[in-house]
Parts: structure tokens; sequence; C-alpha cells
């Protein structure tokens, strides 16, 4: 959280300053891991196994919240009963965390008054991701740590307004403001919005978008994302990208992904942008143009606007971003109560279902939206792939705080650029001297191999290499696999078998390895 998410992250050390205890699970020795009381280095991609082991434990000394688990939530009893299957020293042999510290880390959050939750991408980009936020969950519903101040489970966004993104709809399988496709009754809502039938069932995703690249979609639009540089497996990618007929990027800047686009439509940037931001915490807050435009920039919504009535659709006659978010309002019951003149005035947390409503800090006091919390059962899995004698490593990717996501904005710093101007694997020094490395090392796995630069360091556990997607001329998504969890389509970004082996420093970057974005 300090690297991806360190304004929040800010607000745990306080936590820890005012006495709180926090506990750490990462494969990793991250900068949390050395303030925390409890480091949990498990193995990347055994996160079931851990939380599995918590609730077997939880359950076992008898700090389970029986009232809260009777009163609010179903299917209790049989998720108490999988959970005995499933002891500390079983889960030792997948994670490599010792028993001991699982059944400390389990009594700690089971005794707490109030326990939260926070979790990031290294939770989500698996095979079993929604194993794994369905695992989390059920800690939390076992010991009654939802609906009150200082508990629940708190997903961290991966970027700037994710939650406003989903908020508006742009998630496949919902309507605007978390409304399912599914329902007959908001298919008949939103065809009569936008005066044409709406298909009920569900969009694709992403990963589904790329694979029919080619075939069954001949164009595609992307807006404000470097999916080169992002996706894993590069090369998929940029064979999916190139086998349109037609690809239009808007963009504020050239990426790598806008230099295959045969249109690209500059957008205006963040300081440029009159708007509404929704935070992770659920708060709807306006942003404010603080220049003009550059160029020929202009706002997303007006760009995408002009592409819908060039098309001939109706309903984009919008002449402000004002009457988009009012129609976002008049059709989303967690923004019911919401207009562009009240959040001109002040900030809410959604839901705010009606105009005298003051906003909802604290989600599922007393009741749950759907009635009750459900229990679900899991049953550990392996990543898509392990290692093996071909890929004997584990490989695992994330972010640096310096360089943001692909880099597209913080790259083109020269202050930001001079705290961090290249990516390095982190290697464990015991590995280092074991694999015979230097300076550079040559990293295969089985889609590719890439060129960089070694970096030794204890934060990765022996067995475990670490970098960032961040660089061009380090493209580590070259390597990263298909492997996607079958309900979200989410991407295991996290787990990459891989072998590394010593190479002398390159003359050049590698063919694989394209040289950074020209300037727009």
């Amino acid at each position: 959280m300090t690297e991806c998410h360190p304004v929040a992250a800010t607000g745990l050390k306080k936590a820890l300053a005012r006495g709180a205890k926090m506990i750490v699970a990462d494969p990793r020795r991250i900068p949390l891991a050395e303030m925390a009381d409890l480091h949990l280095p498990l193995r990347v991609g055994s996160d079931v196994s851990l939380l599995l082991a918590m609730a077997h434990v939880i359950e076992r000394e008898g700090l389970v919240d029986a009232q809260f688990i009777g009163e609010r939530t179903v299917k209790g009893e049989d998720f108490l009963a999988h959970v005995k299957e499933y002891p500390p020293e079983w889960a030792e042999q997948i994670t490599g965390v010792p028993a001991r510290d699982i059944e400390t880390a389990a009594i700690w959050y089971g005794k707490a008054e109030r326990g939260a939750i926070y979790y990031t991408l290294g939770i989500t980009e698996h095979i079993c991701g929604v194993d794994n936020v369905q695992s989390l969950c059920n800690l939390a519903l076992m010991t009654g740590n939802v609906g009150r101040e200082g508990t629940g489970i708190n997903p961290m966004r991966g970027q700037n307004n994710i939650q406003g993104a989903g908020d508006s709809g742009a998630i496949p399988t919902d309507f605007p403001g978390f409304q399912p496709c599914a329902d007959a009754e908001n298919a008949k809502k939103f065809s009569a919005l936008y005066g044409r039938d709406i298909d009920a069932e569900k969009g694709i995703t992403k990963v589904r978008a790329l694979e029919m690249c080619g075939d069954r979609i001949r164009a595609m639009l992307i807006n404000g994302e470097n999916t080169l540089l992002s996706d894993p497996n590069r090369h998929h990618c940029e064979h999916a990208l190139k086998s349109l007929d037609h690809l239009v990027v808007i963009d504020i800047f050239l990426t790598e992904t806008a230099q295959l686009a045969d249109v690209v439509l500059p957008a205006t940037a963040w300081a440029e942008t009159d708007g509404v931001c929704v935070n992770t915490e659920r708060r709807v807050q306006r942003l404010r143009a603080a220049v003009p435009p550059m160029g020929q920039a202009k706002p997303d919504w007006w760009i995408v606007a002009q592409i819908a009535k060039h098309a001939g659709f109706k309903g984009f006659d919008w002449e402000s971003p004002k009457e988009v978010f009012n129609e976002l309002c008049s059709v989303s019951p967690i923004y019911s109560g919401l207009d562009w003149d009240r959040i001109d005035r002040g900030e809410y947390q959604w839901p705010v279902p009606h105009k005298d409503h003051p906003g909802t800090p604290i989600l599922h006091q007393g009741a749950f939206r759907n009635g009750r919390g459900i229990f679900t059962r899991h049953r550990y899995r392996n990543p898509a792939e392990t290692v093996s004698a071909e890929f004997p490593v584990w490989l695992t990717t994330g972010r640096r705080l310096p360089s943001y996501h692909t880099r597209t904005q913080t790259g083109r710093a020269a202050g930001i650029d001079y705290l961090l101007s290249e990516e390095t694997l982190e290697v464990h020094p015991d590995d280092v001297a074991a694999w015979g490395l230097q300076d550079w090392c040559r990293l295969s796995s089985a889609r590719g191999s890439i060129v960089i630069k070694v970096k030794r360091t204890a934060r990765s556990p022996r067995g475990t290499v670490f970098a960032s997607f961040s660089f061009s001329d380090v493209p580590v998504n070259i390597l990263t696999g298909s492997g996607y969890d079958p309900i979200t389509e989410t991407a295991e970004l996290k787990v990459c078998p891989v072998r590394v082996e010593p190479v002398e420093k390159p003359e050049a970057a590698p063919v694989d390895q394209i040289p950074p974005p020209a300037a727009l």
C-alpha cells in the first residue's frame, strides 16, 4: 500500500502510532511489513489456504460472533464445518508460513474489538481472485467485523476514479449504480433512457475482447489506458490490437498503445478537466479545471459524445459535464439524492438515496443491502502455471511509488525519473549467489524473455523475484500469462513461473524490448 496507495497507507501508519496492531500478508517484505506486528510471507498464489487456516483457528478457539452470524448471515453452519478440515499445519505446507504465525494472526484478528481488512491487487489478480476476496469476507462475517466504524473489507482501488468508473456502469455485468443487466426491469429502464432496446445480457470483459480482435471485433476504442504495457502476455495483446481493422485511442500522450492506433484523439489532463471523481471510500468529489486545455485536447465525455452523435446515436446532446452527472443521478439509486449543484457545495459518500440524506460513511450498518451476508466455501487450487524444472522461479509483478502504472505521465517528469530511472529485478542475495548472477540477467517464461538489471535485496524471499511492469524498455508483461479468474476474468498478473540466467550487460535493448514512447 505504501507504493500503490500511499495516501491510504498513511492512515494505517497513523493507526499504528495510536496503538493498533497490524498483520501484513505478502510474499515480499514490503515497507509496511517492516512496521507490522506480524508479517506472513506466504508463497505467491496461496492466499486461500492461509485464509482457510485462519478461519479454522477462529472457529476452533471460539472467537466467532455467533449472534452476528445468526442474525445477519446465511450458510454459516456449513462454512464453520467446512473450515475444520484446514488446520494451520496444512496451510504451512502450501504457504510456507509457520503454523504458529497463522494461529497468532487468527487469534489477534478474532479477538480484536474492531478488525479491518485492507487488500490490493495482490488479492484480485489471480485465477482465484474471487475466491480470495470471498475468503476475506468470510473472516469478517464470522467475527462480526462489518458495518461498524474501524471494521469491514476495504478494497484499495488500482487507479484514480476506478470506483467512479464502476459507479457509472463501466462493468460488463451492471448498468450504472451497480444495477444488474440480467434484471429485466433494469434493462427496461435504460432502454427507455436511450430510446432503443438494451441487451439484458452481460457484456464482455477486456480479456474476451482481446481474444475476439480480428474476428468478432473489427474495431476498438481504448480510452485512457496503456493496454500494450499493462496487460499480460504482451505478444498476444499486440497481435490482437494489430488484427483490428480500426483502432482509436483517447489519451493525453502518445503511449505505446496509441502508437498502434489508426486515430489518436487527445484528451484533457486532470488539471484541465471539470468533472466528478469517486474515491475508494465512495466519496463523490467535484473536480475543477485549474488551467485551460492544451492544443486540441477535449474532455473524454465530449469526445465520446461526439463519436456517438456521428455514429447516429441519440441522447448524447450534452453541453457540459453537469448534464452528464445529473443524468447519472437520475438513473442510479445510489446517487438519487445528489446532483451537480449539491456536490459543488460539499462531498458525500454514497448511497445518497434522497435529497435530504447526508450520505453513508459506513456501509452495512444494521443490515445488508441484499438482506444477509452469505458465507462461501472454497478450496485451495494452484495458480494457472506452477514452477517446474524448466521454469523453477516464481515471478510476481506490481508497481513502484515513483513510476505510476506505465509511466505515461511520471516517465515524462525529470524529477521523478531521477528517483527511479530504470527497472530492476529484485532477487534475494542467496539466489544471486546460487544462480551466478552479476549485474544483469535474462528472465524467461513460456511466452518470451527480457534482459533486466539485477537488484540484490532481501525484500523478495528465496525462489521468488519481483519487478514492475512500468518501464517500456523492460516490458515485463511479455512474460506474464493468459490465466484469469473464471468469474471476473481478471488476469493472473501476480504469479508467473520463470527461469533466471546470468548475462553480460547488453549492448543495446533486446529485440523484444521497444524504445520509450515519443512525445505527442
